[in-house]
């Protein structure tokens, strides 16, 4: 049953991607209330609770969780903490907004759609790049046929590193730049194809800078091809100068599309000590990076939390589902195993090992490489 009147929201998470959800909730988001923050950091919901007008502050989310009147949690925490907070989440009733990646595992990306379900709750996969205003018109534009039959879509996303410590540690994030940008590129290749399946994967990862923080790749390249035919391109980098790279371009029979979605958006700025987006994103960066201008919503996380409220308040299906989380996250293991191997992976014969984190092939290569 749909809930009525406004939405209530509790916010887990406080830190980057939490602020951006609670700075979208409190500014933009009509038919939404967002009425508790919980993060067990010292200080921090507290922090978020004052400057946005939020009711409750908790540094347990389990007292979140036992508060009736929320409707629905946002989850923005570390990936290996993704299945406890969702399933515990159903388990209270509550609809469910979850950030990429899904989660760590294919067997935790099952038990959490199992606890929805079975709760008769949504569970909504927070993909923002495929409500960012800029790829929206993108899609609309291959709609409308401007630029005939699509043959290849090209995505990347580029910086010189995550600004969470946890991020690095394979143990908790399930694997590096392919995993925690690739899953954006994947996704939104989907979506521009209309979610057709994806036929066969091959990727190609590497460690080229960050070698003393992580045992992850900094940089990987995977290319899609889709069943019907198209191919997408994918490159994401945490080894990347001058602040944050993120474009694609769109090849049709008829056309083509370029589409820069930070830098058109932005003022060129020099900073000794690192400044905006270089500075909260990917750590102090001295020299040039883009300022960006309203960065939320350049970034389509109002226009997510807007699309997910109304689909809860109408009490019909979401864009972005838990489901495409898990089709993300397999494609994901697909390209470790392409990495792994030198090999393309034909994807509807490829059965991972559900409890094992998608990296782990990958790493057992490199080590084997290195010994």
């Amino acid at each position: 049953m749909a809930p009525t009147g406004d939405i209530s929201i509790g916010l887990i998470g406080s830190q980057f991607v939490a602020r951006a959800h609670a700075e979208s909730l409190h500014r933009f988001v009509r038919g939404a209330a967002l009425r508790a923050v919980a993060s067990p950091t010292p200080g921090h919901a507290a922090r978020l609770a004052e400057e946005f007008g939020i009711p409750q502050a908790f540094t347990d989310y389990r007292r979140l969780l036992e508060r009736e009147e929320i409707d629905a949690v946002v989850v923005g925490i570390p990936n290996d903490l993704h299945e406890k907070v969702v399933v515990e989440a159903a388990s209270a009733g509550k609809h469910v907004i979850v950030e990429k990646p899904l989660c760590v595992t294919l067997a935790e990306a099952d038990r959490m759609l199992a606890a929805c379900a079975a709760a008769g709750r949504q569970l909504c996969y927070a993909e923002e790049l495929v409500f960012a205003p800029k790829y929206v018109r993108l899609q609309q534009l291959v709609k409308e046929g401007a630029v005939g039959e699509l043959f290849l879509v090209k995505q990347l996303e580029k910086h010189s590193g995550p600004h969470a410590d946890w991020f690095w540690q394979v143990e908790r994030a399930g694997g590096g730049v392919l995993l925690d940008m690739g899953c954006h590129g994947i996704e939104f290749a989907r979506w521009l194809y209309d979610k057709r399946p994806v036929r066969r994967v091959s990727a190609f990862c590497s460690t080229v800078r960050h070698a003393d923080r992580t045992r992850a790749e900094d940089e990987a390249m995977l290319v899609l091809e889709f069943e019907g035919g198209g191919r997408a391109l994918i490159e994401d980098s945490w080894a990347f100068f001058g602040g944050m790279d993120d474009r694609a371009e769109l090849y049709g029979t008829e056309g083509s599309v370029c589409c820069d979605l930070v830098q058109g958006n932005a003022m060129k700025t020099w900073s000794n000590p690192g400044y905006g987006y270089a500075m909260e994103k990917a750590g102090s960066t001295r020299g040039y990076s883009f300022t960006v201008f309203e960065e939320v919503w350049n970034y389509g996380f109002p226009q997510e939390l807007q699309h997910f409220v109304d689909c809860l308040r109408e009490g019909r299906p979401a864009r972005e589902t838990g489901a495409d989380g898990r089709e993300v996250l397999r494609i994901i293991y697909a390209a470790y195993e392409s990495a792994a191997t030198g090999r393309a992976i034909e994807l509807d014969a490829f059965q991972p090992a559900p409890e094992m984190r998608p990296i782990e092939p990958w790493l057992r290569r490199k080590s084997g490489a290195s010994a």
